[in-house]
């Protein structure tokens, strides 16, 4: 008798030890890859990709982040952490041409002014406004979307067992989000790269544009030249914070498996946005990159 109790408060003793654990402060951190992946709700600027003959469905769903994460405790069940990372995503097409003539005087507005009496052909003949462009130079057109993420992160740790735990804790910190939107017409070569779109330099502080000549001398417009290609990016800066959920398991001495489910929610204010890094688009309106979210750690530590 004395045996089976003596044998029962040991495997009691035991048993309450494992979820116990561990029994004071500890000690211990890891690092190691981290790949986030991100179900965004939306893309800014995605509604106006159409206009360019793009598919922003075509965008990876979920978005990946490729990125490291670093976890230390600090007193007690506390931790704390980093994260950073990167992430992108593109959309391209080159479209089927159609060189027209602008035949109305009047506006000259660039546009096609649909005549309505043929389809475009293949070669130009009188009467005939467009025709179906068959040479080697269509141009490409790519949108790209990008997602910079630098945050800390902060969590209290509930151990299950030895070597499983669970956790409850949140990333805050900035993001940076683009979209790239590039066209090329051609083949660029090196030398067009460096050239000005422009106009040309004379000497350190003098520039000389040309007007086109349907502009009159005295309102003179400057526009660009004929380039190889054009490339705009709106990118903005915001708070970004993550509230999420973790599971660490430790498998080896040092190597150990952590998984995180969280939401993601990041606001760029209204205004915030600028065009290739420097120009305000005062107009920008407020974009949200809000979604449920994934990430996975393999990690060396404790």
């Amino acid at each position: 008798m004395k045996n089976i109790i003596l044998f029962s408060a040991l495997n009691l003793s035991i048993l309450f030890g494992q979820f116990s654990y561990p029994a004071e402060d500890f000690l211990g951190g890891g690092i190691g890859y981290s790949p986030m992946y991100i179900k965004l709700d939306s893309i800014p600027g995605e509604t106006y990709l159409p206009n360019l003959g793009l598919d922003p469905a075509n965008f990876d769903d979920p978005f990946v982040i490729h990125g490291g994460e670093g976890f230390a405790h600090v007193t007690g069940r506390w931790r704390i952490g980093g994260y950073a990372g990167m992430g992108g995503t593109s959309v391209s097409t080159i479209p089927e041409i159609i060189v027209f003539v602008d035949g109305n005087d009047e506006n000259n507005d660039g546009d096609y002014d649909d005549p309505g009496d043929t389809e475009p052909n293949n070669s130009w003949e009188d009467g005939e406004e467009s025709i179906v462009y068959t040479d080697d130079f269509n141009p490409s057109i790519k949108a790209k979307f990008t997602f910079l993420l630098g945050a800390a992160s902060v969590e209290y740790v509930m151990p299950l067992l030895q070597d499983l735990e669970l956790s409850s804790g949140a990333l805050m910190g900035l993001g940076r989000v683009a979209m790239a939107i590039d066209q090329q017409s051609a083949n660029p070569s090196w030398s067009s790269i460096f050239s000005n779109a422009y106009g040309s330099m004379k000497g350190d502080s003098l520039f000389y544009a040309q007007t086109p000549a349907e502009y009159d001398a005295g309102d003179p417009t400057i526009v660009p030249g004929p380039v190889s290609g054009l490339q705009r990016e709106v990118s903005a800066t915001f708070f970004n914070f993550q509230p999420y959920v973790a599971v660490k398991w430790q498998f080896l001495e040092r190597l150990g498996l952590r998984i995180s489910v969280g939401f993601n929610k990041g606001t760029v204010n209204a205004g915030s946005w600028k065009l290739n890094g420097r120009t305000t688009i005062d107009d920008s309106p407020t974009s949200a990159l809000a979604g449920v979210s994934f990430r996975t750690m393999l990690y060396i530590g404790l």
